[in-house]
């Protein structure tokens, strides 16, 4: 299927999927003035964090997760496990982690400061760069090795940025069968995928694993106050994974920092609306104590944007965004590790 066609075909699934959720009333979407909008998912505040399921996994997880990448920023070990206890201390729940993140610092780093109990208390999760079964599985093992856990509650493929990655992915001989071997060993609980280039590879990522009947648990991608504007995310993505109750986990909700650079809104308005939306975790970057308190804040003081809020922020956003200047994860490859070390996805398999 070329993507003049899958476009035209998602454009009419979502008419259809419109429609149908108005007549059956189905959770997190209703039709408002012939445009598709979300309501924010069930929330609950329990000290000074709140609350959120997981998709359809029934997973109760922090509304704001820690990114990993950023440990790699901190100067020593100490100072990391001292930041990620404070945290889950404080009711931060959701990690997030990847194989690749400062050449497995980030995951070491993560796996000192969750023992000690520490690990009983969250919900983990890490990715792989892997295309292929052999590296896939070695990726997996490696991650398990340095988190210092026997089992890793969600394990994503990591950056499917390419238009083929589906299709190796899915391959005879691809990372999709080590990561269903993983979790039959009960190495890893559910199985999700992350991507921050185009809407319409996280499309292609879904059609062709629903070609292979199989269905992710949760996907990873950018959802902030300019994303609304250029190659939305939002837009495209996000209605087929409420549709099919996948847990939703957004991230880049101020652009690494450059959202930020803008001068358009503050930390708090990213994080206001990124958790107004349909997802279950908003991940982001934490490398200070003064930004983990921020995260705190606003998740104490959280409430749902209502939709005039949230057309006044993008209406803020929108010259800013209208290029992708600030989204610059889309528009080139400074984020793109696969691109720059494309040893870590593996062979290809046999067939490609």
């Amino acid at each position: 299927m070329n993507r003049r066609k899958f476009i035209s075909k998602t454009a009419v699934g979502a008419g259809a999927l419109a429609i149908t959720h108005k007549a059956f009333g189905a959770e997190n979407m209703v039709e408002t003035n012939q445009r598709l909008t979300f309501e924010t998912p069930k929330t609950t505040l329990e000290g000074e964090m709140i609350y959120r399921t997981l998709g359809a996994t029934g997973e109760r997880v922090s509304a704001i997760g820690l990114g990993g990448f950023h440990l790699s920023k901190l100067k020593t070990d100490e100072e990391t496990i001292k930041l990620i206890r404070a945290a889950v201390d404080r009711g931060m729940t959701f990690m997030d982690n990847c194989w690749d993140y400062a050449e497995g610092v980030s995951e070491i780093r993560m796996g000192k400061a969750l023992k000690d109990g520490y690990r009983q208390k969250v919900f983990l999760m890490s990715k792989i760069d892997g295309r292929d079964k052999k590296s896939a599985a070695k990726q997996i093992d490696e991650s398990l090795l340095r988190l210092q856990t026997d089992r890793i509650d969600l394990m994503q493929f990591h950056e499917i940025i390419r238009l083929e990655d589906p299709d190796k992915i899915f391959a005879e001989g691809g990372a999709a069968e080590a990561m269903t071997a993983a979790k039959k060993a009960g190495k890893i609980r559910y199985i999700g995928f992350t991507g921050h280039k185009d809407p319409f590879v996280h499309l292609r990522m879904l059609e062709i694993a629903n070609a292979h009947n199989f269905k992710f648990d949760a996907v990873q991608l950018p959802l902030n106050v300019m994303d609304a504007h250029f190659r939305s995310f939002e837009k495209q993505v996000l209605p087929k994974l409420v549709a099919d109750k996948i847990g939703v986990l957004g991230m880049k909700s101020m652009g690494d920092p450059f959202i930020l650079d803008s001068k358009t809104v503050t930390p708090a308005e990213c994080l206001n609306y990124a958790l107004s939306l349909p997802t279950s975790v908003v991940v982001t970057g934490i490398e200070k104590m003064e930004i983990l308190e921020q995260a705190f804040t606003v998740a104490k003081n959280f409430k749902p944007m209502t939709q005039a809020e949230m057309t006044a922020l993008l209406a803020k956003t929108k010259a800013a965004a209208i290029t992708g200047k600030f989204e610059r994860f889309k528009t080139d490859s400074r984020f793109d590790g696969t691109a720059k070390n494309p040893k870590w996805l593996g062979g290809i398999p046999e067939g490609m």
